[in-house]
């Protein structure tokens, strides 16, 4: 027969406590250390990305041979240009989205090199000799250089929560003056 007098010294004993408390908090420990694992790499693919483009768009603002009359790169070569710098850490140039058009205005001069203004080429925008900062003071010349954008997607994996499997795309874009 159970006495009754018993039960609420067995209900106070911590016997076991350590294991339930472990069972409700590990998870949750684990679950906090796969985000910083995730957020880390979603940084680490962002920034990596912004050095392709900042990378690519100086690329394409410097002439190639100075005594070659200020040679430019194609296009071809800019995105080579960019996927090296991703495939530096592993990234996969297939996975490049393209973004909408900057919509950058042509510069009035310097004459435009090698076909000056926007063009896509394998899902990246390639842009020459626009303007950086249109300016509103008509007495200042705007400045002038080139811009690299494209996008790249990103996918969560931290099961057990809503942002399992959600894909986020990221964007990069970078300019940089023309040299004179």
């Amino acid at each position: 027969m159970l006495n009754i007098k018993r039960i609420p010294g067995k209900l106070e004993s911590t016997d076991g406590a350590e294991i339930a408390e472990a069972a409700v908090v590990l998870p949750l420990v684990f679950m906090l250390l796969l985000g910083i694992v995730w957020f880390g790499r979603a940084f680490n693919i962002y920034s990596t990305i912004q050095q392709a483009a900042h990378q690519g768009a100086i690329f394409t603002a410097r002439g190639t041979c100075v005594t070659c009359n200020n040679d430019f790169p194609t296009n071809k070569e800019v995105y080579n240009h960019v996927v090296a710098v991703m495939q530096a850490s592993n990234l996969d140039p297939k996975q490049i989205n393209p973004s909408t058009d900057p919509g950058l205005l042509p510069c009035p001069s310097p004459p435009v090199p090698s076909g000056g203004g926007c063009a896509q080429y394998k899902k990246i925008w390639v842009c020459r000799s626009v303007q950086l900062n249109p300016s509103i003071d008509v007495t200042q010349p705007p400045q002038c250089g080139s811009a690299v954008s494209f996008q790249y997607p990103f996918q969560f994996d931290l099961p057990f929560t809503s942002l399992n499997m959600q894909q986020i795309t990221l964007s990069a874009q970078a300019q940089s003056r023309m040299e004179n």
